[in-house]
């Protein structure tokens, strides 16, 4: 078991030695967007790596926070690896009720009080979008990678991945505001080395986007919210 153990840790210290990175810089063109076009803001694109063999062995289970406060999902977006366990704690005086009904992980929290917590486990990689099933204003999106290679841009849009371990990827990348085929276009495959790889400037054109309304999780349009009172409107059948 100790000879085991040397050589698991002598391949580990070695990749790490070797491990390259990946940097550049997300520009967002075509867009509506008051913050993008005033403030030149490109926060919010996850760029992730999945490699071209099977990733390594499991790692140990993360854990991560998005806050809900004020009606709102803190943060917005969010990038996990694989098996992260998230919680989603209630910091309002009124009820909330988070879901996802998106292949990514389709899950459903139920209603609870204010002052606690419910969580999850993301256990299969994917874009999921996240719900209030009681205000239809309140919205996250949550990218799990199958590794723990990938970067969420600031408002400068420069990001670096790094730690890379030598080999195959392919890119992806995910912005709320840019459509598939956008997103698709985006994609390319890498070979990274111990050299770090800068692909400099990266357009992500918000062309063609158009902002959808979502249902809630009985698949029917949201009702009044009557939080004053905590009572919610039962599933329309």
């Amino acid at each position: 078991m100790t000879l085991l153990w040397r050589i698991c840790f002598s391949a580990l210290l070695a990749s790490t030695l070797s491990a390259g990175s990946l940097r550049g810089r997300v520009q967002l063109t075509n867009s509506k967007d008051t913050a993008v076009l005033k403030k030149a803001d490109y926060s919010g694109v996850v760029l992730w790596l999945e490699p071209a063999s099977p990733p390594p062995p499991s790692r140990p289970p993360k854990s991560a926070t998005i806050l809900q406060n004020d009606k709102t999902f803190t943060p917005h977006i969010h990038a996990v690896e694989l098996g992260t366990r998230i919680a989603f704690p209630n910091s309002d005086p009124i009820f909330h009720n988070a879901f996802s009904n998106y292949d990514g992980r389709v899950f459903d929290l139920g209603l609870y009080p204010p002052g606690t917590s419910r969580s999850v486990t993301f256990d299969r990689p994917g874009v999921v979008r996240v719900f209030c099933n009681i205000h239809s204003s309140m919205s996250a999106i949550i990218v799990v990678s199958s590794g723990p290679w990938f970067a969420t841009t600031p408002a400068s849009g420069q990001f670096e991945i790094p730690n890379v371990p030598p080999g195959e990827y392919t890119l992806r990348v995910f912005h709320e505001r840019a459509t598939p085929d956008v997103l698709k276009r985006l994609e390319r495959k890498l070979t990274i080395n111990s050299t770090p790889v800068d692909l400099g400037a990266i357009p992500v054109s918000e062309a063609g986007f158009l902002p959808l309304s979502h249902m809630n999780k009985y698949g029917a349009e949201y009702g009044p919210e009557n939080d004053q009172n905590h009572l919610y409107p039962a599933p329309r059948k």
